[in-house]
């Protein structure tokens, strides 16, 4: 069950309160001897944090999978390193 904040419009207190999402929304303040309207805040009872340097789809792969990546990324660094040398020799060429 989430937390919900409400500000109160006559005593300016903001009420953090735990409900389920099936109750109603409060119209009162919660608090003691005022009785004031509320309105619920947006934005507020997010209760899912993402911590770290970033979260991606690669970031969970399987070894096996990281493994044959791994293998090709090595295969386009030799067939770059040959191109490059082919353009050297032409160029030694000419």
């Amino acid at each position: 069950m989430p937390n919900y904040d409400y500000k109160c419009e006559k005593c300016d207190e903001i009420s953090e309160v735990f409900q389920s999402m099936n109750d109603e929304k409060l119209t009162t303040c919660p608090k003691e001897g005022c009785d004031g309207p509320v309105k619920r805040l947006l934005g507020t009872g997010a209760g899912l944090i993402f911590k770290g340097a970033g979260f991606y789809e690669t970031d969970y792969r399987s070894d096996s999978y990281k493994k044959g990546e791994k293998k090709a990324a090595e295969a386009g660094k030799s067939k770059s390193e040959k191109k490059s040398e082919k353009k050297s020799e032409k160029k030694s060429d000419t």
